[in-house]
């Protein structure tokens, strides 16, 4: 079981609070009535350059082959009469994938990010929660593509600078976690490590010295993204209906609401908050013609 310490989160959330007070005090700082502008690295160490990488549409995590049940949903909710247009099915099932994906994954998110040490027993155990075989594979599909791109592209960047920083726990646990996969230890598979996206996604990202919140949002996010994408090659969006989508004020809201609400929920308490979605995505691969992985 793992409980996260109430006096460090306390404590990390009092250093993101001071370090927004540091930007702000230092964007108004004037060095000869000049205003200063500030660079990358004086901006919490270049956070906002990790977090412009990681959100670049992109990354290659193979997220453009999947729709995240989109398409499947559609197969099943043909509107009537069939000229009509998909647009509000559109946004019901975002809205219903959103809070999925942060009941059942946020929390791995997390936990990984706060609890790097652990990401073998985080992965296991998101591995064990998700019984939906297309959604594990999108999981798995993407957490190893996350790795690679650590590998081939981040890690000879951030490695020095996050040691630097004291980030050994972090980078040996990434380092241990790739050996794993290169080198499964004998046994049956599931004993074997997966390495799904959610866990991944908090371990490396608090690597690349992005702050938690920031994490949890961008998690999130990336996966509108992906869905409001596959809508577009669905035909089911234009891409200025796409690119509304995600400027909206109420995309936004929705996203900060339900990371404060999952912030301090334990792995052991994520579950589905929509467990049809499992059916949706499930039957994805029993479609007679599809476009999507899943």
């Amino acid at each position: 079981m793992i409980t996260p310490d109430p006096n460090q989160q306390s404590l990390q959330d009092e250093i993101i609070a001071l370090e927004r007070r540091l930007l702000e005090a230092k964007s108004r700082l004037n060095v000869n009535g000049v205003d200063r502008p500030l660079s990358l690295t004086e901006s919490s160490n270049g956070a906002l350059h990790t977090l412009l990488l990681l959100a670049d549409s992109a990354l290659p995590l193979g997220s453009f082959a999947f729709s995240s049940g989109l398409e499947s949903y559609l197969a099943h909710h043909r509107p009537s009469p069939p000229s009509a247009s998909q647009v509000p099915s559109f946004h019901r099932f975002l809205h219903l994938s959103l809070s999925s994906l942060a009941s059942t994954a946020l929390p791995y998110t997390l936990a990984a990010y706060r609890h790097p040490e652990l990401i073998n027993d985080l992965d296991n155990d998101f591995d064990a929660s998700t019984p939906c075989t297309v959604a594990r594979r999108a999981s798995v599909a993407q957490g190893r593509a996350l790795l690679s791109v650590w590998d081939r592209s981040f890690k000879s960047h951030y490695a020095s600078s996050a040691l630097s920083n004291n980030s050994n726990v972090e980078i040996d646990a990434s380092i241990a976690f790739q050996d794993l996969l290169r080198n499964p230890p004998p046994g049956p598979p599931e004993s074997q490590p997966n390495a799904h996206l959610a866990p991944l996604w908090g371990l490396l990202t608090r690597i690349l010295g992005l702050p938690l919140h920031e994490s949890a949002y961008l998690f999130l996010f990336s996966h509108v993204r992906t869905v409001t994408s596959a809508a577009v090659r669905a035909s089911v969006l234009g891409p200025y209906q796409a690119q509304a989508v995600l400027a909206s004020g109420e995309l936004r809201e929705k996203i900060q609401a339900l990371v404060g609400e999952m912030w301090d929920v334990k792995v052991e308490d994520a579950g589905l908050s929509v467990p049809v979605m499992d059916l949706w995505v499930g039957r994805h691969e029993m479609l007679y013609s599809r476009i999507f992985n899943s």
